[in-house]
């Protein structure tokens, strides 16, 4: 099956990960649990636009890209409700009472007006909206773990695997499988629930985490995966 990445490889990439062994697949485990990394309309834009314009109100915008990864999440969320399987999203928001220096990324971009905790850019788009007993948990770094208790959060509810998804693919994405896997967890990574606002970026970072530290599938199997397992969700 054709994925993202494989514009950007050259023969001796594939060959080369494949004969040493990278990229098998492990599979969604018995318990999973849905992560929505920092899916809000500063990194979304208010609208599908051109990352070019959306930057102008929200620097760390991705653009139109966004909002043809929201309906894939919208979809891979209302099928978790349906199965009862947890739910956690993330945001970043820049603080009004202390340094906004290196949140997220080096410099201060979350000292941007828009951007700030209370802003409508911190806020989570209006398609993914939270709720009642689904936690969103403010976030200063990368990953949904660092500083946070997402990972006490995952063993009260004795989840084995997290889907993950959101953006950016590069950045708090990745930040946030590595952590999984390091935590133990089996990690799912949708392909088009993931977004970035650099396609090359997005492209090789899934590759590389496919290669090393998640499952990379298509939306659908993820789907396919999560009505198998159904009846030993409860």
């Amino acid at each position: 099956m054709a994925t993202v990445w494989d514009q950007y490889l050259d023969e001796r990439d594939s060959e080369v990960y494949s004969k040493a062994g990278f990229g098998r697949q492990n599979g969604i485990g018995q318990k999973p649990a849905l992560v929505i990394v920092d899916v809000t309309y500063g990194f979304a834009g208010d609208e599908e636009e051109p990352v070019e314009e959306s930057i102008k109100k929200y620097p760390t915008s991705c653009g139109a890209t966004s909002w043809e990864s929201i309906p894939y999440i919208k979809k891979l969320l209302t099928l978790s409700r349906e199965v009862e399987i947890p739910v956690f999203y993330t945001v970043i928001e820049g603080s009004k009472r202390t340094s906004n220096h290196n949140v997220a990324v080096k410099g201060d971009i979350f000292n941007h007006p828009q951007l700030m905790e209370g802003s409508t850019g911190s806020q989570i788009v209006e398609d993914l909206a939270p709720i009642n007993g689904e936690e969103v948990i403010s976030k200063k770094k990368p990953s949904a773990f660092f500083g946070t208790p997402l990972e006490s959060y995952l063993t009260a509810e004795k989840v084995d695997s997290v889907i993950v998804t959101g953006c950016t693919t590069s950045g708090c994405i990745r930040a946030t499988v590595i952590d999984a896997f390091s935590y133990n967890y089996q990690v799912i990574v949708p392909e088009e629930c993931v977004f970035d606002r650099g396609i090359t970026s997005h492209a090789i970072n899934l590759f590389d985490m496919q290669q090393k530290y998640a499952d990379v599938y298509k939306t659908e199997d993820v789907i396919e995966q999560l009505n198998k397992i159904e009846g030993g969700l409860q």
